[in-house]
């Protein structure tokens, strides 16, 4: 908060930008403290950047075929430096190149959709990391409360925005306060460990797809799907599958072969085709309106507070 002015930028990245659809993967929930969008069109991020705390304000200006961006805080210059790469100016929709069908009417009929690159490792990490094995309403409620009570305010004019605490501030959380948050041990410790490894795990981020996945597995905790997760995010990976996800399995095999069940092995058959594009298949998938039938309870919420 303050009387930052902010500091400004205007980019015309010479393709359509759907700002809603590329920004979409970075917000944890409705009510994500880090993440906002305003009456105007307009779209706020908070996030801790190696130059301190920042938040990007991100407006399409369709009249001149331009972005423009605002940023505050410490940050503000990083973020300003990187946000193409954020609306997917390293990304290239054009390596996918699909056959008549439905996938390749959604990559037409949404061109604007580009894979996000924030290059921030632990800002995806974190939040990956408390959605395994739990509900989604589970883990944004977790991330809501750890923001809250141990982030930071967000730079800006925008009240109520908080960014992430420093991988020091995640390690010193104690335990009855991850409790308090709904976050099991399990969890809590693998975000511990992340922390404490934060200078290394950041670096996975301008790794090779197989050297960053291997960097971020090496951390007990942290499996292939929660690996993907932050890979998608922090590098725009078009191939980083997220094997191990409760829906995606049966998504992809009802969209790809009308297959109403899918394991992750099947899953990855029908996948295979499409590298190194998996991961943007999916989205697209997302996007033909494929809706897999339900089978069985959904997963049940947990509420660890209580233990």
């Amino acid at each position: 908060m303050g009387t930052d002015p902010g500091t400004g930028r205007r980019w015309r990245p010479g393709y359509p930008v759907d700002l809603g659809r590329t920004l979409f993967p970075l917000r944890r929930g409705p009510a994500d403290p880090a993440f906002r969008t305003t009456p105007d069109g307009a779209f706020w991020r908070a996030s801790l950047t190696p130059a301190g705390p920042g938040t990007l304000r991100l407006r399409a200006d369709a009249r001149l075929g331009e972005i423009e961006a605002l940023a505050f805080g410490p940050g503000a210059d990083w973020l300003l430096d990187r946000f193409p790469d954020l609306l997917g100016a390293a990304d290239d929709p054009a390596a996918l190149d699909l056959p008549p069908g439905p996938l390749r009417e959604a990559q037409r009929g949404h061109p604007g959709l580009r894979l996000t690159r924030t290059g921030l490792v632990m800002e995806s990490l974190v939040p990956a990391i408390l959605e395994q094995k739990v509900t989604t309403d589970e883990a944004y409620r977790a991330w809501r409360t750890l923001l809250r009570d141990f982030g930071t305010p967000a730079p800006g004019p925008v009240e109520g925005m908080r960014v992430a605490p420093t991988a020091r501030g995640w390690a010193m959380i104690p335990s009855w306060e991850w409790h308090r948050a709904g976050v099991d041990p399990k969890r809590s410790a693998t975000v511990v460990r992340a922390a404490r490894l934060a200078p290394r795990l950041e670096e996975a981020s301008a790794m090779a797809p197989e050297e960053a996945f291997a960097r971020l597995t090496a951390v007990p905790g942290i499996g292939v799907w929660t690996a993907a997760e932050t890979l998608q995010r922090a590098s725009g990976d078009p191939d980083a599958v997220s094997v191990g996800d409760f829906h995606l399995p049966n998504l992809v095999g009802w969209a790809l072969a009308g297959r109403p069940r899918s394991d992750d092995a099947q899953m990855l058959d029908l996948l295979d085709p499409y590298r190194p594009q998996r991961h943007r298949v999916c989205r697209l998938i997302g996007l033909t309106g494929a809706r897999a039938p339900r089978f069985g309870p959904r997963l049940t919420p947990n509420d660890h507070r209580r233990r």
